[in-house]
């Protein structure tokens, strides 16, 4: 990790950090409240866990989808 926070509106981020976190993570079984435990556990998370919804969390998702080539 580069040492920049971990906001929810830098879901970019976020996923970069999750594709280092979690490498061989079967993304076709993570639902949406492993997701989130997996967010708020990585190194330099730092926004408020209460800010977060479905909707930025499934986008989360795709997006780490994607990234990962799956």
């Amino acid at each position: 990790m580069s040492g920049t926070a971990l906001y929810w509106d830098a879901d970019y981020e976020i996923v970069l950090a999750l594709l280092r976190a979690y490498p061989d993570a079967d993304l076709d079984t993570i639902g949406l409240h492993e997701l989130y435990e997996r967010i708020v556990r990585l190194p330099g998370f730092a926004d408020d866990p209460a800010l977060v919804n479905d909707a930025i969390l499934r986008q989360i998702l795709r997006d780490w989808y994607e990234e990962s080539g799956e």
